[in-house]
Order: C-alpha cells, then structure tokens, then sequence
C-alpha cells in the first residue's frame, strides 16, 4: 500500500498549482480566446465562448484577474466599456498550450494508450 509520499502532483506540486489557476471548463478557452482576438469586451467573449453562463464567466475572468492572468481595463465613458486582455504571464503559457494541444492530437481517437500499444514516455515527455 503506497502512502503517495513521493507523488509530485500533491499540494505543493507546481503542476497541481498551475492547474487550480487554469482548471476547469472555461479558463484556457478564455486565455486562448483572448490571446487569439486580443482585447475583447465581456458580451463579445461571452458570444464566442458557446455555452457559458453569465455567473460562470463573470467569475472566471475574476479568478483570471485576481492571479494575474487577465487584465480588466475599465473606461469611464457612457456607456461605461469594459474590456478584458491576457497578461504577460499569460502570454508566456499559450506556447505550453499549444504544446498540450500538440500532444492531445497525437493521441489516439478515445485517449487509450494502451490499446494503441503507444508509450507515452517515447515522445521524450517527462516522467511525472
């Protein structure tokens, strides 16, 4: 019986961080939507990103704000404009994105490795 001592993806893992900053349904479609269409207003995001609720987006692009990933520019007209824009930091991870896209693609059609005998330690991949 294994007491997971060892596991690196444990609280202090930099990959369980990175995911509790990126995870969930909406935040990488919202860095790569943004990345993609630069600086966007939050009813233009809302049509692009099919699906999302109000609630759910509002509270996202807060989270994203809050860990330095998006950057909310308000601009005092009437009406009052808001628009949303990725960060440097976040500009810095859409490489990583890609590559996590990259890699996906290169899996068989259900995600099975085993069936398809493919070893993903041969694509040079880290051993986690």
């Amino acid at each position: 019986m294994s007491t997971h001592e060892n596991c690196p993806c444990m609280a202090e893992c930099p990959l369980n961080r990175a995911l509790r900053l990126i995870g969930g349904k909406w935040k990488m479609q919202i860095l790569c939507s943004l990345h993609n269409n630069g600086p966007t207003r939050y009813n233009q995001l809302k049509r692009t990103l099919d699906g999302v609720s109000n609630t759910v987006l509002a509270g996202a692009l807060r989270e994203l704000e809050a860990d330095g990933l998006v950057i909310r520019r308000e601009f005092l007209e009437v009406p009052v404009r808001v628009e949303y824009d990725i960060t440097e930091r976040s500009r810095s991870l859409i490489p990583i994105l890609d590559q996590l896209g990259r890699w996906c693609d290169s899996m068989p059609a259900g995600g099975d490795m085993k069936k398809s005998g493919a070893d993903p330690a041969d694509d040079g991949g880290a051993a986690l």
